[in-house]
């Protein structure tokens, strides 16, 4: 996987709920203070407020007063180019309108009537008051404007003359609760810019915890789908993101995968070689069964018909019922050893002695297969070993049985020797075989390995070396081989001797897996 720094999931939702509450309130700040600026000189050019400030925004009295000296000179530039507009209810009604987009109304008196009235609920007697505040301040009539407040309404007025010279005033009036309509569109404009904002930021955090958490856990998904459907041809190694977690998940779950599809294979790989024993084991019983019937008729029919015959045809049968009982023991250890439950009984054995009664033991079966037995002991003094003595026959029995299968001359010998190597004894058993390939020696204590000469000619299991292998290093021993095609193979194996003066126990019984454990005191 691409190796990069990455964080917990737990810091990473930290941190993007802090980013979503945080980042939102630092960017409404900002975006606030820069929008207040700029409204704030925008209020000032509209409306004529010089060093207009941020307080500028929120002062309505000053607004509204602006925005009423506005209208009011509009109707006093408008009544200069033409006097009559001042008697016209059109014009009128046009101020009119336009005040009350801002919540404002148009009074117009003429003397001390009401000549125009922009709304009905005016109040008349706080109009002529302000109107006779308005006659009565100096320079009024030349288009002064006067500013009031009355009962939370702001006033302005401005004295006029209608065109039969008689004195008027014009007011505009505007409560002072009123939001001005650029207060309102940028209050809009705020609120549209926070929900933008908190739209933008949580996106970015959601796309930063996709990326980082819903990725991968799709890819996982798609994993789980393949290994349930049988398909483990496919890697996780590519959907390393920046959560710790998330990268230790799919590296376990990758390796996970391997170790199935692993087991899948060697699943695959035993089911073949069970086969192949099954098979292996049938044709070698058959060629045995079939010559123990073909002699036994033999008998019966009165073929062997002396007694030199009748032996030959005894010792024959006998020799094959031998090869179908070595067959047989071999199936029974194999199944022992694949559930890793051979029994061993642990024992203080002489290894010379051990080794003539072994030899004393298969001569006789040698000797009517026509392979001469011979037996050779270098030790120099007795040597013990702690062995269980059926296992260890087991591995004699094997390697000898090996030899006599694959035994091509006509004088066939076999030789065992038994030589001190130090802490060891060394057991040579040598045959004058076919001999083994060189690129087959190192494999042939492998389960269900078979050199291609031994395939080609007689069979065989497969798995007798290999319970040689088994039982040694049960043993705490070792096995291997030489060998020399046309001339001959040689086993080697070796056991630690028995150090009598440091010994505590003699014997040690275990089942399965549970080896015979070394005792530092009895062995070095």
């Amino acid at each position: 996987m691409n190796k990069h720094k990455s964080t917990d999931l737990k810091t990473r939702i930290n941190v993007a709920f802090l980013c979503v509450i945080i980042i939102p309130i630092i960017l409404c700040a900002v975006t606030f203070f820069l929008l207040l600026s700029f409204k704030a000189r925008s209020l000032g050019k509209q409306y004529g407020i010089e060093h207009a400030t941020v307080e500028s925004l929120y002062n309505s009295t000053l607004l509204i007063s602006s925005g009423l000296d506005e209208q009011l000179q509009n109707i006093e530039k408008d009544v200069a180019a033409d006097p009559t507009k001042i008697e016209d209810k059109e014009y009128l009604d046009s101020v009119n309108t336009e005040l009350g987009k801002t919540s404002g109304v148009l009074i117009v008196l003429k003397g001390d009537d009401v000549y125009y009235n922009g709304s009905a609920y005016s109040d008349l007697q706080i109009v002529k008051d302000i109107a006779g505040s308005a006659t009565q301040v100096e320079g009024s009539a030349s288009g002064e404007n006067l500013s009031q407040v009355k009962n939370n309404v702001l006033y302005k007025s401005m004295a006029v003359t209608f065109p039969d010279n008689e004195a008027g005033t014009v007011i505009a009036a505007c409560p002072l609760n009123q939001i001005p309509p650029s207060m309102r569109l940028w209050l809009i404009e705020m609120v549209l810019l926070i929900i933008l904002i908190l739209t933008l930021t949580s996106l970015a955090m959601s796309f930063w915890i996709y990326r980082g958490v819903i990725e991968p856990i799709d890819a996982l998904k798609k994993a789980t789908q393949n290994i349930r459907d049988g398909n483990l041809d496919f890697s996780l190694s590519n959907q390393e993101c920046g959560v710790r977690e998330i990268n230790e998940l799919c590296q376990d779950f990758d390796e996970m995968r391997i170790r199935l599809k692993e087991s899948a294979e060697e699943k695959v790989q035993f089911d073949k070689q069970s086969k192949e024993l099954i098979s292996n084991i049938s044709h070698d019983l058959k060629t045995p069964v079939t010559a123990i019937r073909g002699y036994v008729e033999g008998i019966m029919d009165g073929v062997a018909d002396t007694p030199e015959k009748m032996d030959r045809y005894v010792r024959t049968i006998y020799n094959k019922t031998n090869d179908v009982t070595r067959l047989l023991d071999e199936l029974t250890t194999y199944s022992k050893i694949d559930t890793n439950r051979i029994p061993y009984n642990f024992t203080k054995i002489r290894i010379s002695d051990y080794f003539e009664d072994c030899v004393e033991d298969i001569s006789m079966d040698l000797e009517s297969r026509g392979i001469k037995l011979t037996y050779f002991n270098y030790l120099q003094k007795s040597e013990y070993i702690i062995a269980d003595p059926e296992q260890l026959r087991r591995v004699v029995n094997n390697i000898i049985g090996n030899s006599i299968k694959y035994m091509d001359k006509e004088k066939g010998a076999i030789n065992i020797r038994l030589r001190d190597v130090g802490d060891f004894v060394q057991v040579e058993i040598e045959d004058n075989g076919r001999g083994i390939a060189q690129a087959d020696i190192t494999r042939i204590f492998d389960r269900f390995y078979r050199s291609d000469s031994s395939r080609n000619s007689r069979g065989g299991s497969g798995i007798g070396l290999s319970i040689v292998k088994k039982i040694l290093e049960d043993h705490e021993g070792k096995v291997w081989a030489s060998s020399k095609e046309g001339v001959g193979t040689t086993i080697y194996f070796v056991l630690r001797k028995y150090r009598e003066e440091t010994a505590q126990d003699m014997t040690q019984e275990t089942t399965g897996d549970k080896k015979y454990e070394q005792n530092s005191d009895r062995r070095r």
